[in-house]
């Protein structure tokens, strides 16, 4: 049987859903796509916000409840939230847990409008099961394109059930995006080949890069676990510092989302033992860059992530 983790309700999730029951009964929640009016569409992620705008360009107004540095593990709902929530035409979150402190939020929602897993269409066999968190599947799938393509769809799917006078524009937009999406990964590729062999461990914070260094060719050393709900330990360090030493490897990297205490922390326990590692750089893990940069959308945040491990790991980038 398939064991999930499943964060307790917190207080101020226990409120939230209270309200929404309330607004929902007095009616306040939209049911319907209002004619000549863009599909208004609400995000977990910001990840999951820029595929609902490449493919809806006009026809859709998206936002994410989730900023840059915002982490999705730990992120509870605020009434504000909710409001904009309950405002929405159509709510696309990940799924796999990734939310897992708004779960009973969203089930909630679910009851009077659109509310869609964008990962609920990848096989269950192209999913990883890491074996410290078994019955749970890694919910970082944005990190493999070609598993971020079913999401693509999945949104693509979702907004022409909603809006079906407009389904040939999403499918049309939809199949542009993924054109553009597999030219990147080719060139993503070829410059993390150029990583030399001996280099090729990425040591982060969590293990939000699973995806990416099993499409990638990138042994994963990530300090917490999946869910930064976890923490590491004394043990968790030293194994890691272990692991850089005997390998000989060159950068470990921080993430914008989780403290960079533990990376820190690291890299003091093998100065102690008498080596260097340098921080390699800032990588965007579980949420983007801010808004209006590069790194504030999908392409460009994993374009970022490539070019700054490519680098700091002794491969070229240009």
């Amino acid at each position: 049987m398939r064991r999930t983790w499943t964060a307790p309700p917190a207080p101020t999730v226990i409120a939230a859903m209270a309200m929404i029951a309330l607004m929902v009964g007095l009616g306040r929640s939209p049911v319907a796509v209002a004619q000549d009016e863009p599909v208004q569409v609400v995000t977990t992620i910001g990840q999951i916000a820029d595929i609902a705008r490449n493919i809806g360009g006009d026809l859709v107004e998206a936002q994410a409840l989730m900023g840059p540095g915002i982490d999705p593990h730990l992120y509870q709902a605020t009434e504000g939230d909710i409001n904009t929530l309950l405002e929405a035409d159509l709510i696309l979150y990940n799924g796999l847990n990734l939310e897992g402190r708004m779960a009973d939020i969203l089930v909630q929602l679910a009851g009077d409008r659109a509310v869609v897993a964008v990962t609920d269409t990848i096989p269950e066999d192209l999913l990883l099961e890491p074996a410290e968190f078994e019955g749970q599947y890694d919910p970082h799938v944005w990190f493999d394109p070609t598993l971020w393509a079913y999401t693509v769809e999945r949104t693509a799917a979702a907004l022409s059930e909603l809006d079906p006078d407009n389904a040939e524009t999403y499918a049309a937009n939809a199949e542009a995006y993924l054109g553009e999406l597999a030219g990147y990964d080719e060139e993503w590729l070829a410059k993390l080949a150029t990583i030399p062999e001996a280099n090729r461990t990425l040591v982060t914070a969590h293990d939000a890069f699973n995806y990416f260094g099993g499409h990638f060719g990138l042994e994963v050393a990530g300090l917490q676990g999946i869910s930064t709900e976890s923490e590491a330990g004394v043990g968790d360090v030293q194994a890691i510092v272990d692991q850089i030493i005997e390998a000989g490897i060159p950068a470990i990297f921080v993430e914008s989302s989780v403290s960079p205490r533990t990376i820190e922390a690291v890299q003091a326990a093998v100065r102690d033992a008498g080596t260097e590692v340098e921080i390699g750089g800032e990588l965007f893990s579980d949420a983007m860059g801010d808004a209006g940069t590069p790194e504030g959308t999908y392409i460009g945040m994993v374009d970022h992530n490539v070019n700054t491990i490519t680098a700091a790991l002794g491969g070229t980038v240009d």
